[in-house]
C-alpha cells in the first residue's frame, strides 16, 4: 500500500495540483516516516484559486455580517466534535505533544471561530456631525481576495486566525498552508467546506518559493496576511509594496523575561518555563528565550527552573505522558543544534542544562532535543553573541544576570525584535513601570501563558505590523473605511 495522497481545496472542490506533483509530509518524531503526500501547488494553481475567490467575493460580500457569523459558530461546534482527530494529526505532523500542545491548540482554534462569529455584527461605521447642510457617515467594507500564508509551528490555530476574521469581515481567502504541516489544516478545511459557498475559502499546499510567492504577487489579491519569519515577512512586504497592497505581518521574536528579586518562587519558575514555550520545543515566535534574573536570586532561581526542566519528559508526541515532542524537521533540528554548538564553544557562557541531542536511545528515532539552558558569565547579554540575539526557534534559553533596573531595561530593548515580553515581580507598580518601558507589542506581568482570544496580539519593530485575535485586529486588518458625504440641500 502506497503513501496516502491528500488533495487541496479550490473553488469548492478537492483537487491535485496542475503539475500533478506531490510533497511528502514527515512525522518528525519518527525520522523517515512519511504520513501522507500533498499537492505541490505552483503559480498556475494560485491563479485558479484567486480567480475563484474573486468570483465568490461578488456575492459573499453582501451576505449579512451576522449570517456570516452564524456559519463561523457552526464551524466552531464541528471543530469541537472532531477535536481529538484533529489534535492527533497535529501531533503527528508537527511533533507537538498531544496533551500539552495539540489538544489546547484545537480548543483555541474553535474558540477563535466562535469569537469572530459573535463579533461579526460589530463590523459597522459611524455618523459624523458636519453641519446642518451635510450628512456624513462611514462604513467598513471588505478588501476582496485576501492572500494568507501560515507557518508550521501552530498550523491549525494560525489558519483559523486568518480564516475566521477574514471571512467574517466579508472577504474571500486563498490560504497557503505550510508544507511541513498541512494535514490538520486540510481537516479544518473539510469542516469549513460544509458551510461556505464555493470559492469563499481556498486552501493550497505547496512550497513557499513556488506557491507562497505567487500568491503574494498575484494582481487580484487585495490584502496580504502573513505569519512566519522576519526574513520572509520582508519579502511579503516588498510584494505588497509593488502593488500598494496592505500587509499584516506577525513575525519573529527574541522575547525577554525579567525576574525581580521578590519573584524567587516555584510559581514564577513554572511561569518562566511556560513563557519559554518549552513544551512546544521553543518553537514559538513569542517564546521568552532571554531570561534576565537579578543577581541576588540567581543561583536559587536557576536551580528551581533546572529542577523543573529536568523533570519534563521528552518523547513520542502521541504518548499521554510526554511533555515535549520533536523539532519539526531535520533542517530546523540541525539549525538549533548549530546554535547549541556555538554556545558550547563560547567562553563567555556556560551550559547549565541539556545540550546537544543524545547519540543513542529512543530519542534518536526523532528530531528530539532536551531543554537547554545557558548562563552568561557577566551582566551584558551581548557576551552570548547570536544566542542572545537570533531567533533560535528551539528549546534553548539564555540566562542573563542583572543588578541595575535601568540597565536591564536597556538590554531588554536592545533587539530589532519586539513581539512579547514577560515581567515577574510581586510589586505591581514596578511591574507596570517596566511594562511601560519595554518595547514589545504584547507584554504579560506575572503570566507566562499564551495569547487570549479577543485580546489584540502583535509586535513592535521587526516583529510585525498589525494585530490579530481581536475585534480590533479584524477591523484594522480585514476591512477598509469608506466615508460618504450627503448634501441635504
Amino acid at each position: 500500500m502506497g503513501t496516502k495522497r491528500e488533495l487541496m481545496f479550490i473553488n469548492g472542490e478537492w483537487v491535485a495540483s496542475a503539475n500533478e506533483e506531490f510533497i511528502p509530509v514527515e512525522n518528525p518524531s519518527k525520522i523517515g516516516s512519511i504520513i501522507a503526500e500533498v499537492p505541490r501547488a505552483t503559480a498556475a494553481d494560485v491563479d485558479i484559486a484567486v480567480q475563484a475567490a474573486a468570483k465568490a467575493f461578488k456575492d459573499w460580500r453582501f451576505v449579512p455580517a451576522r449570517d456570516r457569523g452564524k456559519l463561523l459558530t457552526k464551524i466552531a461546534d464541528r471543530i469541537d466534535e472532531k477535536s481529538e482527530e484533529i489534535a492527533r494529526m497535529i501531533s503527528m505532523e508537527t511533533g507537538n505533544a498531544i496533551r500539552t500542545q495539540a489538544r489546547p491548540e484545537v480548543k483555541n482554534a474553535a474558540d477563535l471561530f466562535r469569537y469572530f462569529g459573535g463579533v461579526a455584527g460589530e463590523i459597522k461605521g459611524g455618523t459624523l456631525p458636519v453641519d446642518n447642510k451635510l450628512f456624513a457617515y462611514t462604513q467598513r467594507e471588505p478588501f476582496g481576495v485576501v492572500g494568507g500564508i501560515i507557518p508550521w509551528n501552530a498550523p491549525v490555530l494560525l489558519a483559523c486566525a486568518k480564516i475566521a476574521p477574514a471571512l467574517a469581515a466579508g472577504n474571500t481567502l486563498v490560504l497557503k498552508a505550510a508544507e511541513d504541516a498541512p494535514l490538520a489544516v486540510l481537516k479544518i478545511t473539510q469542516i469549513c467546506a460544509e458551510f461556505f459557498p464555493a470559492g469563499v475559502l481556498n486552501v493550497l499546499t505547496g512550497l513557499g518559493e513556488e506557491c507562497g510567492a505567487a500568491l503574494a504577487e498575484h494582481p487580484l489579491v487585495r490584502k496580504l496576511t502573513f505569519t512566519g519569519s522576519t526574513e520572509v515577512g520582508k519579502r511579503i512586504m516588498h510584494a505588497g509594496a509593488d502593488r500598494i497592497v496592505p500587509v499584516s505581518l506577525e513575525l519573529g521574536g527574541k522575547s525577554p523575561q525579567i525576574v525581580y528579586p521578590d519573584a524567587d518562587n516555584d510559581k514564577v519558575a513554572d511561569g518562566v518555563i511556560s513563557a519559554m514555550r518549552f513544551t512546544r520545543q521553543g518553537q514559538s515566535c513569542s517564546a521568552g528565550s532571554r531570561l534576565y534574573v537579578h543577581t541576588s536570586i540567581l543561583d536559587s532561581f536557576l536551580e528551581r527552573i533546572s529542577n523543573k526542566l529536568s523533570q519534563l519528559k521528552v518523547g513520542d508526541p502521541l504518548d499521554e505522558e510526554t511533555d515535549m515532542g520533536a523539532i519539526i524537521n531535520g533542517k530546523q533540528f540541525n539549525k538549533v543544534c548549530s546554535f547549541i554548538e556555538k554556545g558550547l564553544k563560547n567562553n563567555n557562557i556556560r551550559l547549565v542544562l541539556g545540550g546537544l541531542p543524545p547519540k543513542e536511545g529512543p530519542l534518536t528515532q526523532g528530531y528530539h532535543l532536551e531543554p537547554t539552558v545557558f548562563i552568561i558569565n557577566g551582566h551584558d547579554h551581548k557576551l552570548a553573541g547570536e544566542l542572545a540575539q537570533a531567533e533560535i526557534f528551539g528549546p534553548v534559553l539564555v540566562v542573563v544576570p542583572w543588578e541595575n533596573e535601568e540597565e536591564v531595561i536597556e538590554m531588554v530593548n536592545d533587539s530589532h525584535y519586539g513581539l512579547a515580553g514577560f515581567i515577574w515581580t510581586q510589586d505591581i507598580s514596578r511591574g507596570l513601570r517596566a511594562a511601560n518601558l519595554m518595547e514589545s507589542g504584547w507584554i504579560q506581568v506575572n503570566r507566562g501563558g499564551g495569547q487570549l482570544t479577543g485580546h489584540s496580539y502583535g509586535g513592535y519593530k521587526q516583529s510585525g505590523i498589525g494585530r490579530e485575535l481581536s475585534l480590533e485586529g479584524m477591523l484594522d486588518s480585514f476591512t477598509q473605511v469608506k466615508s460618504v458625504l450627503v448634501n441635504l440641500e
